[in-house]
């Protein structure tokens, strides 16, 4: 595995699929200088959208249908290049929103809030629908040779995807969102290859102490970094390896930066798949969690999960992710975010201001 550059491709065009919530971010600044920004978001739809973005083949599996959120979703996953070939399994579903305000604390910290309610009338957003076990069965039957899959909730559906990927030789990576349903939680877990989560959820893993795992398990810190253990032959660890993150200069939003971690790790590490993965020795293993803390370091620059994608280009985001790499900061110069990218009433994907709207309530103004 080893690489000139952590951003060359090993294999031509590696395929990801992946399952889990891929909702409409409303991305709103405390400040309202800018925005409100609309880009597609949630931690499997950011996890594909990043590995589309450095080369690869990405193919979500869910409900879109075609709804106000899941038209923008659509628009702008394709603009990334995402594949949308099982991206509208029936019965469709109303996309998932949620909405991300991002504010300073009095000391001037920024932070960042989730929201599952309209800033416009209130009403409750429309939330997460798994992929049904049926629609699973039938993209398995289409579904070529993938070097990954990818989850971040557990459904029946989703597992049977997890099982059929695996049994193509493709590397299943789970990153629970919650505990879920213990029995598919549990499933979950024997189906993974790799496991992460925050040190927030670090109580529903401890049944693993003692327990086969999966063959790398990741725990993130937050601004401690992280600390991994590995079960691989060639990269087998003592117990916990800690790995602490890379500094940011200039801290804007930290939202997303662990869906960019995960991207990193699996484009260095998982190009071939499971089978490349089990020949990954320990100096690897920890390049491709390097490489994943400096795309989460790099993406806390820019407001939102995946704000820096829309503010410079490809070239400018690889000197400045090497320039975190090698310690020598972010210093390529950033451009703003276009205030026109997006600036339309939120009436627009919000069924509640929308059936206000068609019964003669809504407010344009």
């Amino acid at each position: 595995m080893n690489r000139r550059s952590h951003f060359e491709l090993e294999v031509k065009r590696p395929v990801a699929v992946g399952t889990g919530l891929i909702a409409l971010d409303v991305v709103i600044e405390a400040e309202a200088r800018r925005g409100p920004w609309m880009w597609t978001g949630g931690t499997c739809g950011n996890v594909l959208t990043i590995l589309s973005y450095l080369g690869w083949q990405a193919f979500p599996v869910a409900r879109l249908n075609g709804d106000p959120a899941s038209r923008r979703v659509e628009d702008d996953l394709a603009r990334w290049g995402v594949r949308l070939e099982f991206a509208k399994t029936s019965p469709g579903s109303r996309t998932s929103i949620v909405v991300h305000r991002i504010a300073k604390t009095a000391t001037g910290l920024p932070f960042h809030r989730f929201s599952w309610t309209c800033p416009n009338c209130g009403a409750w957003l429309p939330g997460y629908k798994a992929v049904l076990a049926s629609a699973a069965e039938n993209v398995a039957l289409q579904l070529g040779t993938p070097q990954i899959f990818f989850l971040d909730r557990v459904s029946r559906g989703a597992l049977l995807l997890a099982k059929a990927c695996a049994e193509k030789g493709a590397l299943v990576f789970f990153e629970p969102s919650g505990f879920g349903e213990p029995r598919l939680f549990k499933e979950a877990l024997a189906l993974a290859h790799i496991l992460k989560y925050s040190h927030e959820r670090v109580k529903a893993f401890n049944s693993l102490e003692n327990g086969a795992g999966p063959l790398v398990e990741i725990e993130t810190l937050g601004a401690e970094g992280l600390r991994y253990r590995s079960r691989i032959a060639g990269a087998r660890t003592d117990g916990w390896t800690r790995l602490e993150a890379y500094d940011i200069a200039d801290l804007k939003d930290a939202g997303g930066a662990g869906d960019w971690c995960t991207a990193g790790i699996i484009h260095v590490i998982a190009q071939r798949g499971l089978s490349g993965v089990m020949k990954t020795r320990l100096p690897q293993l920890a390049d491709a969690l390097r490489f994943g803390q400096a795309l989460a370091a790099w993406n806390c620059g820019y407001d939102g999960a995946r704000g820096g994608m829309y503010a410079v280009g490809m070239k400018t985001f690889r000197l400045q992710v090497q320039n975190i790499i090698s310690r020598d900061g972010s210093k390529a110069p950033k451009r703003e975010v276009p205030s026109a990218v997006v600036r339309e009433a939120f009436e627009c994907v919000c069924p509640g201001c929308a059936s206000a709207f068609s019964q003669g309530r809504g407010d344009r103004g």
